[in-house]
């Protein structure tokens, strides 16, 4: 819950009721997919929302495929065991449901087949004489491409799976698609709403939607797809600078070599990671998003340049650029999109990398207001007020003049559905209170521990969207001036402290610390990495915990 505009006495927002959302749709159509970002994207509004998936209820409750009778997932007459398998199965997910509206839940979507009309026309029933309004939601898919692919990547690594030969996975995903598309009833009936999505996003029908909410819905549904791709985050390079939020300085020369190496690393790790997936790097475009502050877009050209931009003496007037480095821009175009967003598009000869660079205004960094180049203590000296208010609160507490976390959450919204429609592999090139709302979403972090994420520079975060949810990684790979806010003197060299490191630069209140969160501790990358599946690799590819490298 990260951007809700209000709350009620109720918990339940937008004069919508409660809604149960039925899933319906064969095997590997994408419903868990679905599913899941759509419960992201309510819980971001503030809407309380629950997945209630039926497999993942089956697995706990009698084990996976392997522990299952032989006609389980077969059609015709079952054994008595079996049928009361998967009563019990249907039953406890049912109770599941109606103890989370009973908790004072607002949204449940329930992840199943219900290829029966019959069934769920019953479920729907039920649930309407309790006063909770129904939506059934089908996922249609005759691409063979997408369902292909669907099995491949996401069914075989699916818990039921878990040990099986990769070939012997899908012959029996197959056999389940199969035997249900013998039985399998599309949605026809026309006296529940419904929401029919075909090849995930490709075209979508809708009938007797009402109301804000279910509109929303709707909205959200319109813009996501089950592509293959990757999300890289990274912070912009060292500036000028680092204290002022006004300022808006140029890159540090330290900045300059930090841009540079980010590209190499990026380049490197994502042909890795393409390559490991069966993909070739070189037919897949990269897609960089910044924001329009200069740290954050100058930190994205060398991406734009087949040559090192690293300027050798720059020209300044109050610290700073007044002409970009010519090779920087020199074989650039640069446009405006449809969105009225700038872009930056690479026509360069002699290399394969393919890059679009996009400047958004919404990804600027949190506005600190009246502390803008104060310390902690310094905050706490002159606001002594507003600092116990901010202890207390530090995601939803606003500053003179400033903006809250909440303040920015609001703000990225039409970036986070931007996210969710970019089908290219993307890197976000961003400030870390930005950095720290966009993770927030993905991995489904509570908007308390929000402020409490530590985003060092030198770090690259790689992002994974999978139908279970997201795998995300931690890479090391710079170790110079500015990797935690160390700070530079006005000439632009590095300033030693007391045991001859370069000091932490304490003014620039929000960008170089991650404040704790009633409590509790900082989240680092290397925390994030391990809330999903997932490992951290330094920039010579050691890693961190230990453990042997992944195949």
């Amino acid at each position: 819950m990260a951007a809700p505009l209000y709350t009620t006495a109720s918990g339940l927002l937008f004069h919508a009721g409660k809604i149960l959302i039925l899933t319906v749709g064969l095997p590997a159509r994408g419903k868990t997919h679905i599913s899941r970002a759509l419960e992201r994207y309510l819980r971001w509004m503030g809407v309380k929302t629950q997945v209630v998936s039926l497999g993942d209820y089956r697995r706990k409750t009698l084990g996976g495929t392997k522990k299952l009778p032989p006609d389980y997932f077969t059609l015709g007459e079952k054994s008595p065991e079996t049928m009361a398998m998967r009563k019990r199965v249907s039953d406890g997910c049912e109770k599941l449901i109606e103890d989370f509206f009973e908790a004072g839940g607002q949204v449940v979507i329930y992840d199943a087949n219900n290829g029966s009309r019959t069934t769920r026309q019953a479920l729907a029933e039920k649930y309407d004489k309790q006063g909770i309004h129904v939506i059934i939601l089908e996922s249609v898919c005759d691409n063979k491409e997408i369902i292909e692919t669907n099995i491949r990547n996401v069914k075989i690594s699916s818990p039921d799976y878990r040990g099986w030969d990769p070939d012997k996975a899908v012959e029996d995903y197959y056999g389940r698609i199969r035997d249900r598309e013998k039985s399998y009833e599309t949605v026809e009936e026309t006296n529940w709403p419904f929401i029919r999505i075909i090849n995930v996003g490709e075209k979508i029908m809708v009938n007797n939607i009402r109301g804000y909410l279910q509109s929303r819905i709707v909205f959200f549904l319109m813009n996501i797809h089950n592509r293959p791709r990757m999300i890289y985050f990274a912070r912009s390079g060292q500036s000028l600078i680092e204290h002022s939020y006004k300022a808006d300085s140029d890159l540090s020369p330290a900045g300059w070599e930090y841009s540079e190496r980010l590209k190499e690393f990026v380049v490197e790790r994502r042909a890795k990671s393409l390559e490991q997936r069966g993909f070739d790097p070189n037919d897949r475009r990269l897609v960089i998003w910044t924001s329009t502050r200069r740290r954050a877009h100058h930190t994205a050209w060398p991406f734009l340049t087949p040559t090192p931009s690293i300027p050798q003496q720059l020209p300044l007037v109050g610290s700073h650029l007044t002409v970009p480095p010519q090779s920087a821009v020199a074989r650039n175009v640069v446009t405006t999109d449809e969105a009225g967003e700038l872009t930056e598009t690479k026509h360069t000869a002699g290399s394969s990398l393919k890059v679009k660079v996009i400047e958004k205004t919404q990804m600027s960094e949190i506005n600190p207001g009246v502390w803008d180049g104060l310390t902690p203590d310094q905050a706490r000296k002159y606001y002594p007020e507003e600092w116990a208010r901010f202890v207390k609160d530090p995601y939803a507490f606003r500053a003179p003049r400033a903006e809250s976390y909440h303040d920015l959450s609001v703000r990225l919204e039409p970036v986070l559905i931007e996210l969710e429609r970019e089908k290219e592999d993307l890197l976000i090139i961003g400030h870390s209170s930005v950095i720290r709302c966009l993770l927030a979403y993905l991995i489904g972090l509570p908007a308390s521990e929000i402020p409490a994420i530590e985003i060092a520079r030198g770090d690259l975060l790689e992002v994974v969207p999978t139908s279970y949810g997201v795998h995300s990684q931690a890479f090391h790979f710079w170790d110079g001036p500015g990797r935690r806010g160390e700070g530079i003197d006005g000439d632009g060299d590095p300033e030693e402290g007391e045991v001859g490191r370069p000091r932490r630069d304490e003014t620039n209140f929000y960008e170089n610390y991650a404040e704790d969160t009633k409590g509790k501790k900082r989240m680092t990358a290397v925390d994030l990495g391990f809330l999903t599946p997932s490992i951290r690799e330094d920039s010579g590819g050691a890693l961190v915990d230990g453990s042997s490298r992944a195949p």
